[in-house]
């Protein structure tokens, strides 16, 4: 069985089929720079784009960069203003042709890890983490996902913790690996504080091996510390899972 998973972030929107024994990508991934602004009828040209790609007319699945409730946007953070209390599922499905389901970005991530990845076969408390542009947060209770969580916009010394341990501030503020580790450190700390996981997962682009190495020796937690394994690859599977009920089963 295949979905076509597409990924829209704020840079660029990535699709490929996957197959979802596997968590494999069926194809090269296929990429379109994020148009700018980041309206809702201009990305949804570019989801059709990459449908099109792939002559793709089944089930459809996006990881979108916002909290999505009922098929609605209800954040807008790294895409344009307008698609506050949009029905992305809505808008994709009529542009594209396609049936399709869209969640969070993170959450996205969180299931491909869950499935395929560090976090395979865990039913106690596990958090996903994605270090980028801003911090996304994925909750999974006995392998059951808390969806929209926004974990990086906790309060860490009276203020949103986003911009101050994102791997954003790292490069605008040119901080070394080890200023930057100590930043997440305390994210961390406040973090398990707050919920005690038993597995923390560290995605995004900082969760490549040589870039791993430099900051996760200086990282300590009472919970199981590892680096994702999906990377690039997590949002676009991820989708494809989430889409995996759109699927005909054969009647019994």
């Amino acid at each position: 069985m295949q979905i076509l998973g597409i990924d829209i972030g704020g840079s660029g929107i990535k699709g490929a089929p996957v197959d979802l024994e596997s968590g494999r990508l069926l194809a090269e991934r296929h990429r379109i720079a994020t148009p700018q602004p980041a309206t809702p009828t201009a990305v949804a040209d570019v989801v059709r784009k990459i449908t099109r790609h792939f002559g793709w007319s089944g089930p459809l699945g996006c990881a979108f960069p916002a909290r999505i409730k009922h098929g609605k946007a209800l954040t807008a953070a790294n895409v344009d203003d307008s698609w506050l209390n949009t029905d992305v599922v809505a808008l994709f499905a009529e542009r594209t042709g396609c049936p399709t389901t869209v969640l969070n970005d993170a959450d996205a991530a969180g299931l491909a890890e869950m499935t395929f990845g560090a976090g395979r076969g865990r039913t106690d408390l596990v958090l996903l983490l994605t270090f980028g542009t801003g911090i996304g947060s994925a909750l999974f209770i006995e392998r059951v996902l808390v969806p929209n969580t926004e974990l990086g916009h906790i309060i860490l010394h009276g203020k949103d913790a986003e911009p101050y341990a994102a791997d954003r501030a790292r490069k605008e503020e040119k901080l070394s690996w080890k200023r930057w580790a100590r930043r997440v450190q305390e994210y961390l700390d406040r973090i398990e504080f707050l919920l005690s996981p038993d597995l923390i997962i560290i995605g995004g682009g900082v969760s490549k091996p040589k870039r791993a190495e430099k900051f996760m020796p200086y990282l300590h937690t009472q919970a199981e510390l590892v680096t994702a394994q999906l990377r690039n690859e997590a949002g676009i599977v991820g989708a494809a899972l989430h889409a995996r009920s759109l699927l005909k089963t054969p009647a019994k």
